[in-house]
């Protein structure tokens, strides 16, 4: 079977949509402090960076089952699952470097986490059942 183009453009970008979460996770606190009033309390803080700490770690562990699939070969040459994949990734990169350099407020990143991260997650999981109980890729 010969590679075509969807199969480097799908590992490049979950691996700068990966990046862009992790740079995220290490910086954080200006976009936490975009999610709070003006004057908050310390609680009201550590409320808000508690669930984007779980949010992003979350993400990871998506992450780590979509590369499971992909890199073991599972979907890596199906079509569909690496279109939606690029496509998402791609979309979730361009929209995490809008949330990190324009400081968006951390409710925005549930948007991007359900759209770009949990879909084509959800993709990767269905193949996989569908490869391991049917014998065939979607």
């Amino acid at each position: 079977m010969r590679v075509n183009g969807l199969v480097p453009a799908r590992f490049l970008t979950i691996i700068a949509h990966m990046v862009i979460v992790i740079v995220i996770l290490w910086s954080r606190e200006e976009n936490v402090i975009q999610c709070l009033p003006l004057n908050y309390t310390a609680d009201e803080y550590n409320t808000k960076d508690t669930e984007m700490i779980i949010g992003l770690s979350v993400t990871l562990g998506l992450f780590v089952i979509e590369l499971i699939g992909f890199i073991g070969g599972i979907s890596m040459f199906m079509p569909f699952q690496s279109l939606l994949s690029t496509a998402a990734h791609a979309s979730g990169a361009v929209a995490l470097a809008f949330f990190l350099f324009q400081l968006w407020s951390c409710d925005y990143y549930w948007y991007v986490f359900a759209f770009c991260v949990a879909l084509p997650a959800v993709g990767e999981i269905m193949t996989m059942i569908g490869v391991a109980f049917f014998r065939k890729g979607l």
